[in-house]
């Protein structure tokens, strides 16, 4: 059996194909936000949800925005590293559901906003929750902008918290 036939990259070729449909799903809805608004730009959907469109060269809360470039490459390698070392997880947990799960969640995410870095320079955001109950901690209430590479980071972090609660829980 040759080694692109091994029984280990059979168990990862769905794992890795939901990263892609998450990098899928989150590039097209940013090419859709591009296509259609201008930076700035937003529509009202509902009374706590609007679309609008941003530009982030920073991280997570535009953590080093105003770093002065030197974050945009920093950000690749790291998203670049943190991909390589997550197939590494993958390849030698892909029988983990949740776990896998949770890897792939973040690897499509993490690709999602390299592609933007290195299309644009920035990362594209546009979905902004807004509560009255957040203006103490945000200005006007509205939570800073994201995308669905982000929500998929987030949920990918969530299902690995998830998975080592049950993992404490039946070591017990």
């Amino acid at each position: 059996m040759t080694r692109g036939n091994s029984p280990s990259n059979a168990r990862l070729t769905p794992w890795l194909a939901l990263a892609a449909l998450v990098v899928l799903a989150d590039q097209i809805a940013k090419h859709l936000i591009l296509a259609r608004y201008h930076l700035g730009d937003g529509a009202i959907v509902t009374s706590f949800f609007n679309i609008v469109r941003a530009h982030n060269t920073g991280a997570a809360f535009s953590f080093l925005a105003g770093a002065g470039g030197w974050q945009h490459w920093f950000f690749i390698a790291l998203a670049l590293a943190a991909s390589g070392f997550i197939v590494w997880l993958l390849r030698a947990h892909a029988g983990q559901k949740l776990f896998a799960f949770s890897l792939c969640m973040i690897l499509g995410g993490a690709i999602g906003n390299v592609a933007d870095r290195l299309q644009h320079g920035y990362v594209v955001d546009f979905l902004d929750f807004h509560w009255p109950w957040l203006s103490a901690l945000f200005y006007g209430g509205h939570f800073p902008a994201f995308n669905l590479a982000d929500a998929a980071i987030t949920a990918g972090a969530i299902g690995l918290i998830l998975d080592e609660l049950r993992r404490v829980r039946r070591g017990k």
